[in-house]
């Protein structure tokens, strides 16, 4: 298990800056792998996660635009790196700075992979700032 700890005034979660969250989702956003960061920061077990949407850990505040743009970069340049606030199954949050990637197999088929590190807080704060302005333009 990785040392994640709640902030204890507030319900945001942190996990060890030099540990990856990674997953693999299909063309649908379902989830195929998780790795055991991944259940533990985001507070499900892997059966409530393996099979699910991807988007039950979604947080209200991430703006619209945000996941746009992810998939708008993952379907022209096979790639995507951004700043994401996700939602913990007990309502906290984590932040993430992820990169995620389209894989093309053999078969024709496409997942996308994500892999996750913790984010510095000063990139943390001015997200909170962008993110609150693109909202308020949705």
């Amino acid at each position: 298990m990785a040392n994640i700890y709640k902030d204890p005034v507030g319900d945001e979660w942190f996990y060890p800056s030099n540990s990856y969250i990674l997953s693999e989702t299909n063309e649908n956003g379902i989830i195929l792998y998780a790795n055991e960061l991944f259940y533990e920061i985001a507070g499900y077990s892997a059966n409530e996660l393996i099979g699910k949407p991807h988007n039950v850990v979604r947080h209200n505040d991430m703006p619209r635009i945000a996941f746009k743009g992810l998939w708008d970069d993952l379907q022209t340049k096979g790639f995507w790196t951004g700043f994401v606030k996700n939602r913990r199954k007990d309502n906290g949050y984590y932040w993430v700075y992820a990169t995620a990637l389209r894989k093309v197999h053999d078969d024709g088929s496409v997942t996308y992979l994500s892999i996750r590190v913790a984010p510095n807080r000063k990139d943390v704060e001015a997200c909170e700032t962008l993110y609150s302005q693109l909202r308020e333009q949705e």
